[in-house]
């Protein structure tokens, strides 16, 4: 039961388009099947040969490197939907898409040439990296470090959290090449690490990286999170993003404009499980009855239902402002701070009442509103907390007003 939005007239007709077929595809294909691969915690293999058939990783790829060279503000919306199905599913798509991006806007030719074209079509899926087991948020005190060696540099540290960091095979690796440089942030580069195989396949052994068993999670199941140990790796000059002359010390700068779109992405997955949650608390609703009558007849519930559907709304709408924005080329951190604030808030608060009209039976495996219970919270914490975002918000409205 997916319910029209009020900013379903703002499509185009390309995105109308677009949106139906990821809707079809998610109702008939991820939806009956999630449950499956989260209660097994197993990678959806054929859901995203289907994604690649339909191609969702070269959404926002340029046509000339085989991808469909739409916008954020579409992507966006494709997100939505995807999230709406089941989580798991934008996860596998959003390092890649960040990947994507990083190429798009900061690679070499050289480089867009050679990874592009495989994105695009999903034969080679992306990850990236901040994360250290001891360093979240605070980015500039990561550990991991790279050394040039003649014509390579050797990448020695240990990432955490990564996203699809078995199944992909590039990540791009933010790491400090300049470990003096003062302020810390001038000394980091990202590197575009390919995953080269050692003795066996399927291993998690690599020449110079290891990658321990997948972190097991409360939630966001079946897309893999893992460490990375980086252990004498070699990686060629020509794999610094960017390059070696232009990209040495520009790594932070490059992943933070790429966090900017990252955040609009994790705020259109939380307006999908809030949209999700919000279908499901209607069709309960109506269906089970108390005291005589369904319980969507009790004030009590439609007070809820009428604020879950507002702050639905109301996240959607800000989720697509921060996209446009970003498209037109206007300065958009803030407003993308403010979407993965309010989206991801949102996401949890209006799975949690959705929890509460289901009653005792939101609590059981049987009712999707469980795994939805168990997935939203990462987006509280995922690509900067909500605690984050308010610093960076703050900091942002006082930049922007000063008197």
């Amino acid at each position: 039961m997916a319910i029209a939005t009020g900013t379903y007239e703002d499509k185009t007709e390309e995105q109308k388009a677009i949106i139906e077929m990821v809707r079809q595809f998610v109702d008939e294909q991820i939806l009956p099947n999630a449950e499956e691969y989260d209660h097994e915690d197993k990678f959806p293999e054929p859901i995203v040969e289907q994604m690649k058939e339909l191609g969702l990783f070269g959404v926002t790829i340029p046509e000339e490197y085989g991808g469909m060279g739409l916008d954020l503000t579409t992507y966006t919306m494709i997100v939505e939907e995807l999230s709406r199905g089941w989580i798991s599913i934008s996860g596998v798509v959003n390092t890649h898409f960040i990947g994507s991006y990083l190429l798009m806007k900061f690679g070499t030719e050289e480089q867009k040439d050679y990874f592009l074209p495989k994105m695009a079509t999903g034969e080679i899926r992306a990850a990236f990296s901040l994360s250290e087991p001891e360093v979240g948020s605070d980015v500039q005190g990561i550990k991991t470090s790279a050394v040039k060696e003649g014509d390579d540099w050797v990448i020695n540290g240990q990432k955490m959290w990564v996203t699809n960091g078995l199944g992909s095979s590039v990540v791009f690796l933010l790491v400090k090449t300049d470990p003096k440089a003062d302020p810390p942030y001038k000394g980091m580069t990202c590197f575009i690490t390919e995953k080269e195989a050692w003795e066996h396949e399927n291993t998690g052994e690599y020449a110079g990286l290891n990658i321990p068993p997948a972190i097991k999670k409360m939630g966001y199941k079946g897309v893999e999170s893992t460490e990375l140990v980086y252990d004498g790796y070699k990686c060629p000059s020509g794999r610094i993003l960017g390059g070696e002359e232009d990209g040495l010390g520009e790594g932070f700068r490059q992943m933070m404009d790429a966090l900017e779109v990252g955040r609009v992405n994790v705020a259109a997955r939380g307006v999908g499980i809030a949209q999700r949650a919000l279908e499901l608390g209607l069709r309960y609703s109506q269906e089970r009855k108390t005291f005589g009558k369904p319980i969507a007849e009790h004030q009590a519930i439609q007070f809820k239902l009428a604020d879950m559907a507002t702050k639905v709304e109301a996240a959607r709408l800000v989720t697509l402002k921060a996209a446009r924005m970003k498209d037109a080329g206007e300065r958009s951190d803030l407003e993308a701070g403010m979407a993965k604030l309010l989206a991801s808030e949102t996401g949890k608060e209006v799975v949690e009442d959705c929890f509460r009209i289901h009653g005792g039976y939101g609590y059981s495996k049987e009712y999707e509103i469980e795994r939805l219970y168990r997935d939203a919270p990462l987006l509280l914490i995922g690509e900067g907390t909500s605690e984050i975002q308010r610093m960076v918000i703050g900091k942002k409205l006082i930049q922007r007003h000063k008197i």
